[in-house]
């Protein structure tokens, strides 16, 4: 089992604003996300739980178990000339994203992270799908699919651990990917490689980083990130004494909410105010719209979409309006293909997750 060891970790990115080095989470601007579709490596937000560790191809393998045929174990070559390879654009987005803005409004506990922590990438891989129906892996009735990472110790476990339902898995249009390359170039250790699970619409948690172990079980994994982490708690708990009953008695999160945010506006002219952001789909469907406003709601302007990125990617706007103010803020909310509408405020809960109230920016002259 690895050490808490933090001296054997890659560089990364300057680009990044650095929220905690050991482990490492740190996070880009928003207004850098913006100015790319696809994002970047030097710009994609990092996550951790303890430290970051190097692997080669060649040495790595996934073991599968519970598939009835006793432990199957992979390498990183087997499933590229086995299966065939998919890609796919998808967000990637920490559950904890706008934080900081719930924190403002009561104190929370987590990373204190800004609107950065998301990445829209191409992700290639073997679609999980295609690998459990070679291992004749069949849909069973509320069984699961938990994923475990034994890479690295954690801070509140022995080992990284989620899972999602076995359905999703045999869902092929679902896209689960066991994924071995990011935006064409084989997964750097800091984003999980060489090999890791994409759960598309799903948050990040479930995105398990460098992947070793696949189990097929009766129940969701009783790991510390699954069943008392990354739960949304009613707002009546206020600190941690009080949540520990209540952790077995809430859902492990899934989907994130609708969501926008400004991530810049800034005066292009004595009167021309040109506001850029993001959003991201929720569960009822993909952005079909987002509005701003610059008197608190009163009067809505409608944005353009530069770029929608598929069925599980995210959605860049921009809008130009014309505005006499000094100063002031901008708020943006999104709609859905199904009519839902971003709320203007987010549920405050202890662990500040699925923050979604209106995007926020200011503006000066």
């Amino acid at each position: 089992m690895a050490s808490m060891d933090y001296s054997f970790e890659p560089p990364y990115s300057t680009y990044l604003n650095i929220q905690g080095k050991e482990p490492l989470n740190a996070e880009p601007t928003a207004a850098a996300l913006v100015e790319f579709e696809i994002t970047p490596e030097d710009l994609i937000y990092c996550r951790n739980h303890g430290p970051v560790r190097e692997f080669h191809d060649n040495t790595y393998t996934l073991t599968v178990k519970g598939a009835g045929k006793g432990d199957i174990n992979l390498s990183i070559a087997q499933l590229k000339s086995s299966y065939t390879s998919h890609q796919i654009v998808a967000a990637l987005q920490c559950a904890g994203i706008r934080r900081k803005e719930m924190g403002a409004i009561k104190p929370v506990h987590g990373v204190p992270w800004s609107d950065g922590v998301v990445a829209n990438c191409k992700w290639k891989g073997v679609r999980l799908s295609d690998l459990f129906a070679d291992l004749n892996i069949m849909a069973q009735d509320k069984a699961h699919v938990c994923f475990e990472s034994h890479a690295t110790l954690c801070q509140d476990d022995s080992f990284y651990g989620a899972s999602i339902p076995l359905s999703k898995a045999l869902f092929k249009e679902d896209d689960v990917l066991l994924a071995y390359e990011m935006n064409d170039e084989p997964l750097s250790a800091h984003h999980g490689g060489p090999l890791r699970v994409i759960v598309p619409g799903y948050l990040g948690a479930r995105w398990v980083k460098w992947l070793d172990t696949i189990i097929i079980s009766s129940e969701e994994s009783q790991n510390f990130y699954q069943q008392r982490d990354y739960k949304i708690l009613p707002p009546t708990v206020e600190d941690k004494e009080s949540a520990k009953p209540l952790w077995a008695k809430y859902p492990s999160m899934t989907v994130l909410p609708l969501n926008s945010v400004v991530a810049f506006a800034e005066f292009i002219s004595d009167t021309m105010l040109h506001v850029k952001g993001y959003a991201l789909p929720g569960p009822t469907g993909n952005v079909q719209a987002v509005e701003i406003t610059v008197d608190d709601g009163t009067t809505w302007h409608p944005t353009t979409l530069l770029y929608q990125g598929g069925k599980w990617g995210w959605t860049l706007w921009e809008v130009e309006l014309e505005c006499m103010e000094e100063c002031g803020k901008v708020h943006s909310r999104a709609r859905d293909t199904s009519g839902n509408v971003q709320p203007k405020e987010g549920v405050w809960n202890l662990r500040g997750v699925a923050y979604n109230g209106w995007g926020i920016g200011t503006f000066r002259r």
